[in-house]
């Protein structure tokens, strides 16, 4: 249910997925860490629907509408069920050439926004080799706070285990992750 009042949402135009994730990410951490994975998508669905203007905590907690809420951008009309079902692309065209390829040597950045960032915390400052190139990609970071696709770049970035975990970490560990370019330096 929590995964098709979801999609029903971003398909009506209510916000992107990745707004959802920062949501996630804001939920204090005793909260977060207890919840089930689709209990942290539903209470992340509640704070969109209150930050948005859809509906009220009052309402939430009441369970019932107090006020005519904020229309969406579409309906979800039966005949539009497969589409909002079926993922879009995330794929945007390029502002400029990639900086890096297939075999690259990249430091990830030791940033720490306080919006969404798809880098992962154990993978920053860390030295890593670029394997594939994805293409350019809706950035997620940009897309979690409204401010648009800002398409960048998509890597695949390679990781000895030792890197992340520290010199007693199993010598064939290789750890991969789907890194933005705005995260990454040459090395």
């Amino acid at each position: 249910r929590v995964l098709a009042m979801q999609r029903a949402l971003g398909y009506a135009g209510a916000w992107p997925i990745d707004a959802s994730r920062f949501a996630q990410e804001r939920l204090p951490p005793k909260v977060y860490l207890t919840a089930s994975y689709y209990q942290r998508w539903a209470l992340a669905m509640e704070t969109n629907v209150v930050e948005r203007g859809y509906a009220d905590a009052d309402e939430l907690s009441g369970g019932h509408a107090l006020r005519r809420g904020k229309p969406l951008a579409r309906k979800l009309t039966p005949d539009a069920v497969q589409q909002a079902m079926t993922r879009g692309s995330f794929y945007r065209q390029a502002q400029a050439p990639a900086r890096f390829k297939p075999g690259d040597r990249v430091r990830t950045k030791n940033i720490h926004p306080p919006t969404h960032t798809r880098l992962p915390r154990y993978a920053r400052g860390r030295l890593g080799v670029v394997g594939l190139v994805h293409g350019c990609h809706a950035f997620p970071d940009a897309v979690a706070i409204d401010k648009g696709d800002n398409p960048q770049w998509l890597y695949t970035v390679v990781f000895e285990g030792k890197e992340l975990w520290g010199p007693d970490a199993d010598p064939t560990v290789k750890i991969s992750i789907d890194a933005f370019e705005p995260y990454l330096d040459p090395a």
